[in-house]
């Protein structure tokens, strides 16, 4: 599995919504800050990297393409 569908499954197990891959789920006012804390957890779990303070940015965690943008370069 890719980081990218690996994204995508945890994302629609947990919305139920048909979303592009660069829809602001925040802006559609689809998840809350919960969800926010909880990607946060996924991304360290599933990919093994700790999240530093600094990378805390909500543009980092709004959609599922800048999740994985996100991902990427942290992965080096």
């Amino acid at each position: 599995m890719t980081t990218l569908d690996a994204i995508r499954n945890y994302v629609s197990s947990n919305i139920s919504y048909d979303l592009a891959d660069d829809s602001d789920f925040f802006e559609l006012g689809l998840v809350d800050s919960l969800f926010a804390l909880q990607l946060v957890t996924f991304v360290e779990e599933q990919f093994e990297f700790s999240i530093d303070p600094d990378d805390l940015d909500i543009a980092h965690f709004c959609s599922i393409a800048a999740l994985h943008r996100f991902v990427e370069s942290k992965r080096g």
